[in-house]
């Protein structure tokens, strides 16, 4: 009898692991979701709304737009593989933390908000 409750809170612990690491998945997702639409938002309403034309501003929201939409595809393949490695450390019973992505994700991040600041202070 002790066995079978010693598994199940295995089974339990295991089962929460793997549902924290679906939340996080979920989590990228909402954010790449979020930075895309920050890019298409404001590609959009510079074309759409812009008072007067400059060929300098049209160009920084050109490349911020594709610049956001291409972060967010490096996102979700970034996300996709750390939940897939997560799921095999889940597995293995091993943990090593995901410091490459994080940092690669927070220097690209800097980037889109670079080029964010440098389109408002030509505006």
């Amino acid at each position: 009898m002790k066995h079978n409750d010693d598994m199940d809170k295995n089974q339990l612990k295991y089962a929460q692991q793997h549902l924290a690491n679906e939340r996080t998945f979920l989590a990228w997702i909402r954010t790449v979701i979020a930075i895309v639409g920050v890019g298409f938002l404001t590609t959009s309403l510079h074309f759409t709304i812009g008072v007067h034309r400059d060929a300098r501003i049209d160009m920084i929201s050109i490349v911020l737009g594709m610049f956001a939409c291409a972060l967010g595809l490096i996102i979700t393949v970034l996300a996709t593989a750390a939940y897939l490695q997560k799921r095999r450390h889940i597995h293995e019973g091993t943990f090593r933390p995901s410091s490459v992505n994080v940092i690669l994700i927070a220097v690209f991040m800097v980037i889109l908000l670079s080029m964010i600041v440098l389109y408002f202070s030509f505006l």
